[in-house]
């Protein structure tokens, strides 16, 4: 279910995708365990030359085999097990204070993970927990109680058939619009429904043993179960047949169509909007955008050519597969075992208490973020933080000038660009208000309706107001960070605030090869592919002199060309145009940093060692050392055909053999595996 809907998470969100483990560190909260740089996780058998990600990471990856419940395993996973305790804590610590007055945010998260941990009143409720909305459906006669359908669903974090939300609009960044986005799939991309591939065709094929598996469980029998799974399948083959590819979503001109309400009705005439939007609270709208029209026009015709009695079944199964996580164990075991052990190799659920702290976490964002960051966010790494940014920005500023593929009119716009790009660190000035929002200890599925239910009101809320520009797109206690381009601004929250991406009393190389980097990548991605379409003020604009665009393409297109042929698992590759704006930010951050450490050691030896390496060393230790982790090859699999990040091994032993410093620092020989001509190394940023 979702329980946050917004654009920063389908089109604009630019993220790192990372964090690191516990090393050493004098907060109060955090235990010291090894240096920085260790070199008992390195494999110093490997030649720096023929496999960097090897040589910084070997022993690490050999003395940590991915546990059961992963499919990954490395730096961010170790960082989000502490995270997890600490965030358990909180909780615990909620339900324990018997202080706690009744609609304050400690009784709501103690209630709502009391809740979910409840197991015993889960088992014994079943499916009975979302009997009252399995009623709704078999209710629906005709398109109109259809249409109401799908509005209570949306209205509840439940999402068949497409995506209604708020965001920016791309061309007057001031304004929040109403948004509407393709959707409605059980399986994670549309190409599993359409590649002729033999591994798209074994998913499919299981896809369909789980959909009769989960209409089981819900009481049918084996024979009408699976009919229903057909059922499901063919309805959701034609809505991804109609959809566009995740390259294609990665273009926000394409999927920039603002209308009216007229507009929109002509676009999709068979459903009714009126009836739709009217059901789900929206008084009046004047602009919409349709990210994807072919999409909605084919939704729409649908919606009279398809049998009710065959949209009642499609619409149980979009509830089943949403609410299960949330039902008893026969439920959460069953999709566990499609969407963790098919899709990603995994061989065990988490323990139940991971699972519903994570809900709770998500579904109370900022609730649970309130008492995260007074418990463990110290306010020194904000000052801190504010200076590194300071160091960045100049760095950038100064690479932008410096760049000969790039004319003067493009320069100063982009410079422009920097200067005005907004910083947010640890977490929000002001929080949300969850004080209209009821949680009880007496239903783990209706907390997580009721919680969906007021963050739709409240994005709903949004439409056809000012933009907030105080408002977050991240937790507090999300490990991670991002860049906005409608916003045009970079996010740190608190918790990507650790090692090994931020030492409070580490070395600068460390720091600047840790966090430095994330800042250049966040900094970098307002001039990636896509961020590089949006002006200084967060509007789609071309600000792009001809020549300069063309010359960016040219030096883009070495990367795509170099990713392209990046190999793993023997025959997959990395595909280089759905990476590139990740791959683009990671180069950029390196580059950025690198700046940036060298005006901070001015008057310094660089040559100096520290535990034996010298500070150009440890810069790229402490890079490879945040992409360390195991991947099982079933999740390798899935991320080459759904993410736009690199795989970990790509995202070093891919980019820092394009940076000259590196190949001063190990001393890199023509003679070595992954050695790079300088005329075949891409200047971008």
């Amino acid at each position: 279910m979702k329980t946050k809907l917004s654009k920063y998470f389908f089109i604009v969100l630019s993220t790192i995708i990372a964090a690191g483990t516990m090393y050493a560190c004098k907060n109060k909260n955090m235990k010291q365990e090894e240096p920085a740089i260790n070199v008992a996780n390195m494999d110093t058998t490997v030649k720096p030359g023929d496999d960097f990600f090897r040589y910084a990471n070997g022993q690490w990856m050999k003395n940590n085999p991915i546990p059961d419940e992963y499919s990954i395993y490395g730096s961010f996973e170790e960082l989000r097990e502490t995270n997890n305790k600490q965030l358990r804590t909180i909780m615990e610590e909620a339900m324990t204070d018997k202080k706690a007055a009744k609609g304050s945010v400690k009784q709501k998260i103690a209630d709502f993970y009391s809740s979910g941990m409840d197991s015993a009143s889960i088992e014994k409720t079943g499916i009975k927990a979302i009997q009252k909305e399995l009623e709704k459906i078999d209710a629906i006669n005709n398109p109109t109680d259809l249409i109401n359908l799908v509005a209570f669903f949306h209205t509840s974090g439940i999402t068949p058939l497409f995506y209604f939300f708020s965001g920016q609009d791309d061309k007057n960044s001031e304004k929040v619009i109403a948004q509407l986005y393709q959707g409605g799939l059980g399986l994670p991309d549309r190409d599993y429904y359409t590649a002729k591939d033999a591994h798209s065709a074994e998913i499919r094929t299981e896809y369909l043993k789980h959909l009769g598996k989960s209409f089981e469980l819900s009481g049918k029998n084996k024979e009408q179960a699976s009919r229903d799974a057909e059922t499901v399948m063919q309805i959701e083959t034609r809505l991804a047949e109609a959809s566009l590819t995740r390259l294609e979503l990665r273009d926000p001109i394409k999927n920039y169509n603002k209308t009216d309400l007229a507009g929109l009705k002509k676009m999709a005439p068979q459903f009714n909007w009126d009836t739709y939007f009217s059901a789900i609270g929206l008084k009046a709208t004047s602009e919409i955008n349709v990210g994807q029209p072919k999409f909605f026009a084919e939704m729409a015709k649908m919606i009279n050519e398809i049998p009710v009695e065959h949209w009642k079944i499609y619409f149980k199964w979009h509830l089943i597969h949403e609410a299960s996580p949330y039902l008893s164990s026969a439920f959460e075991k069953e999709q566990f075992n499609f969407y963790g052990g098919v899709l990603s190799g995994i061989k065990e659920m988490k323990p139940r208490w991971k699972r519903v702290l994570n809900t709770t976490s998500s579904s109370l964002g900022e609730a649970v973020g309130q008492l995260y960051v007074e418990k463990y966010f110290p306010s020194k790494a904000k000052e801190r933080m504010l200076t590194l940014v300071g160091n960045l920005k100049e760095a950038l500023k100064e690479r932008i000038e410096k760049l000969s593929w790039m004319g003067e009119a493009t320069k100063k716009e982009a410079v422009a660009k920097l200067t005005k790009m907004n910083l947010k660190v640890g977490y929000p000035e002001k929080w949300i208000d969850y004080s209209s929002l009821d949680i009880t200890k007496e239903s783990y599925f209706q907390n997580i309706m009721a919680a969906s239910r007021f963050e739709f009101a409240r994005d709903l809320n949004k439409i056809g107001k000012p933009v907030d520009r105080s408002e977050w797109g991240m937790t507090p206690q999300t490990v991670n960070a991002y860049y906005s381009p409608n916003m045009n601004e970079i996010v740190f929250p608190a918790a990507i605030l650790q090692p090994p991406f931020f030492f409070m009393d580490g070395d600068d190389a460390v720091n600047y090869g840790g966090i430095g980097v994330v800042i250049g990548h966040e900094m970098t991605h307002g001039f990636d592919d896509q961020g590089r379409q949006y002006d200084k003020d967060g509007n789609l604009r071309d600000w792009w002199t001809e020549e300069d665009a063309t010359n960016f393409k040219k030096q883009t297109q070495v990367l795509v060309d170099q990713f392209n042929g990046f190999k793993l698992l023997d025959s997959l590759h990395v595909d280089g145009q759905l990476t590139l704006g990740e791959n683009i930010a990671d180069m950029g951050g390196i580059t950025v940093a690198l700046v940036a450490l060298k005006k901070a050691m001015q008057g310094k030896d660089m040559n100096a060692k520290i535990d034996g390496f010298t500070h150009l060393q440890r810069f790229f230790l402490s890079y490879a050392q945040i992409w360390r982790g195991n991947t099982r090859d079933k999740e390798l699999m899935r991320r080459l055909k759904e993410d736009v990040h690199s795989p970990k091994e790509a995202r070093v032993n891919g980019q820092v053999y394009n940076i000259p410093e590196f190949y001063t620092a190990f001393d890199i020989k023509q003679t070595d595996k992954f050695y790079k001509a300088e005329n075949l190394r891409p200047v971008i940023w």
